[in-house]
């Protein structure tokens, strides 16, 4: 019995792994290709509510993305986009009741906007960029990293406009741990007013990410064009000094 190419295998464990980080930092869907951004202004107040959304998308991206990769070469093109729609609205069928039974204090908050959940533009993006083209374990792992991302991109909005608007940081207030505790408390507030708790806060704070976002994407650009150019550089010296060498080496065998 042949043995699996063990080269081979590391290689699919990198591919994996690039597959996965992709979407939490070189394509965040927030950050870098500013999908989903309605629920990164509506339920982000705090850091609690934006983690407790972004776990939502998690069970129904990455469901959603290992069905539609299943099925969809049996879907004709013409009722491709509906077919999808019926898969996604299904898990946040499944995902709204689940919350309402299991954390009834998340979903207050989020009540109105989980059935919009349905129409976000990085789920439905996800299952006919990706996993209508790719295989189950792929199409898993892409929607597993992108809704982490996401999550994460909504648990940092969240977070400062939390501490700005309220000063500290509670955990166990929306989500069911157990237990209820300011794991941050501090006397920072701007103006002493509760402007990053509304939806100006929201815009000012996604702004700002943003821009240190950007700012950081173009920074490794630059860097990276830098490198590529010093390579070709040093490229173009090796050479030029090969062809000096050859020409001497040419006018001694001349002499």
């Amino acid at each position: 019995m042949a043995q699996a190419n063990p080269m081979k295998k590391k290689k699919q464990q990198v591919g994996h792994l690039a597959n996965f980080t992709k979407g939490i930092i070189k394509e965040n869907p927030v950050f870098v290709f500013l999908l989903g951004m309605c629920p990164a202004l509506a339920v982000t107040s705090t850091m609690e509510t934006g983690i407790g959304m972004g776990l939502l998308v998690v069970f129904v991206l990455t469901l959603s993305n290992i069905v539609v990769s299943l099925i969809a070469r049996f879907i004709p093109d013409e009722v491709r986009i509906p077919a999808y729609i019926v898969v996604i609205a299904t898990f946040v069928t499944i995902v709204r009741m689940l919350t309402e039974a299991f954390a009834y204090d998340l979903f207050l908050p989020l009540r109105i906007f989980i059935p919009l959940i349905v129409v976000n533009c990085l789920i439905m993006s996800r299952a006919t960029s990706y996993a209508s083209k790719n295989n189950v374990l792929d199409s898993m792992i892409d929607g597993l990293g992108m809704a982490v991302g996401f999550g994460l991109a909504l648990g940092l909005i969240g977070f400062v406009r939390e501490i700005f608007s309220t000063g500290s940081i509670t955990l166990g207030e929306y989500l069911p741990f157990g237990f209820h505790i300011s794991i941050i408390n501090t006397e920072m507030y701007l103006f002493n007013m509760d402007v990053f708790a509304g939806p100006a806060g929201g815009f000012l704070v996604i702004g700002i990410l943003l821009a240190i976002f950007t700012a950081k994407g173009n920074y490794d650009k630059r860097k990276k064009e830098e490198a590529r150019q010093a390579w070709i550089e040093q490229k173009k010296k090796e050479a030029a000094e090969r062809k000096r060498k050859k020409a001497m080496e040419s006018a001694g065998d001349a002499a």
